[in-house]
């Protein structure tokens, strides 16, 4: 199926480390679909928790539709992620370990859905931070060597 991105979690991939992805299906109402479809939405500071069985994204803002009027939800209310049962019991196994967490990664049409990528991470100390940082620079300064040696520059 034909993937179009809505919105991406800037921060995921510097604070963590993504060991492994999945995809979730999300709880929404119209009026929240309608904002959606307008980019009206934010998910940086986003996390996933699992309580009572069931797995629910918290910190997610999507603005209020404008003419929606009474039919609007709060714009940050929990929502609730479809998932198989034997996931969620996997994800609850591995979130126990210490410091590990499940981070929304990016949320994007697939067909006339909308679903949402999680991802578990291991959270980044500073050096790491650095180390990842420093690393992305050294590759870009490769990339900008080998293109100048093509093109007959040095």
């Amino acid at each position: 199926m034909n993937k179009k991105l809505i919105a991406k979690n800037p921060t995921a991939r510097h604070n963590y480390t993504i060991n492994e992805s999945f995809e979730a299906g999300i709880v929404l109402t119209g009026t929240e679909i309608k904002s959606i479809r307008n980019g009206k939405v934010n998910i940086k500071d986003t996390y996933v928790m699992i309580k009572d069985g069931e797995a629910y994204i918290y910190g997610m803002h999507i603005s209020p539709y404008e003419h929606g009027n009474i039919f609007n939800k709060d714009p940050l209310r929990d929502r609730k992620l479809l998932l198989h049962k034997k996931e969620i019991y996997r994800l609850f196994g591995m979130i126990k370990q210490k410091g590990v967490s499940l981070i929304p990664l990016s949320l994007y049409f697939k067909g006339s859905n909308v679903k949402v990528e999680v991802g578990i991470g291991k959270g980044k100390k500073l050096y790491d931070k650095r180390e990842t940082i420093a690393k992305r620079d050294a590759d870009i300064k490769i990339k900008r060597a080998l293109k100048g040696e093509f093109n007959g520059k040095i």
